[in-house]
């Protein structure tokens, strides 16, 4: 596992030595930071039944930045690494090759948690100014900030294995950005269809990303999203692990 936790390092300081890294991060506040703003403003000019934290979440602003940030994460994981031929001395050293998918996942995927961490400071920031709390209660935070995590993770493992396909880095964002939508508008059909039934409306539902945040940001905790998610990152990691050892010996 010590060889694990070096390559997970190293995976880990490739994106703090990565400019576009740093794109991703800037974006990524700058859209985050217009939606805080905008959604207080709107909220000032007229009583709404919801709270600030579940505008935030649940906005147009807010989904746009989380689809976009995941083919630039991952476009670079495995596809640079085949393109500069990096990869090869990379496949001789004393490392398995599952270890080698977990490292640049969970290495993405700390860098994904990083992104999140300022976000607290808006609803800190909020509740000391004025005084009013920014959810309706500490459920609220812990079920969407989980399924921030869920979903995430679930993302992530889809642009590795869009990375792991391919040696350009643009063809690896393209692919992993059409799964990605092709998912969250998938659970928007039954709000477009009107004459679908009710146990495929129900269906569809299970799997909206939009109906699971809106329900785990009012603090509806609810099991089925971490079995869902958890199970679909467990299957993309496996397919990326297959597919990392089919290049591997076409090399």
């Amino acid at each position: 596992m010590r060889k694990f936790y070096t390559l997970l390092a190293r995976e880990v300081r490739s994106y703090f030595y990565s400019p576009i890294a740093y794109i991703v991060l800037v974006f990524f506040l700058f859209v985050s930071g217009a939606d805080f703003y905008f959604q207080l403003s709107f909220m000032n000019q007229r009583p709404v039944a919801y709270s600030v934290q579940e505008a935030f979440f649940n906005s147009v602003f807010f989904w746009f930045a989380f689809v976009l940030i995941f083919p630039l994460i991952t476009m670079r994981l495995f596809a640079e690494e085949f393109k500069l031929g990096t990869i090869e001395p990379l496949m001789t050293a004393p490392v398995r090759d599952w270890q080698v998918v977990l490292a640049k996942f969970f290495g993405a995927l700390v860098f994904y948690v990083i992104l999140w961490l300022p976000t607290l400071i808006y609803f800190w920031v909020f509740q000391a100014v004025t005084h009013q709390p920014a959810a309706n209660s500490t459920g609220a935070y812990l079920g969407t900030y989980l399924m921030l995590l869920l979903l995430g993770m679930f993302y992530l493992s889809v642009g590795c294995l869009a990375s792991v396909l391919t040696k350009n880095q643009i063809v690896a964002a393209i692919i992993c950005f059409c799964v990605i939508t092709l998912h969250f508008f998938s659970g928007l059909i039954s709000f477009v269809l009107q004459e679908v039934n009710s146990s495929t409306r129900q269906l569809l539902g299970y799997f909206s990303a939009l109906e699971q945040m809106g329900a785990l940001s009012r603090g509806e905790i609810d099991t089925r999203p971490m079995v869902l998610y958890l199970s679909m990152t467990v299957v993309m990691l496996t397919l990326t692990y297959q597919a990392f050892q089919s290049r591997k010996w076409r090399l």
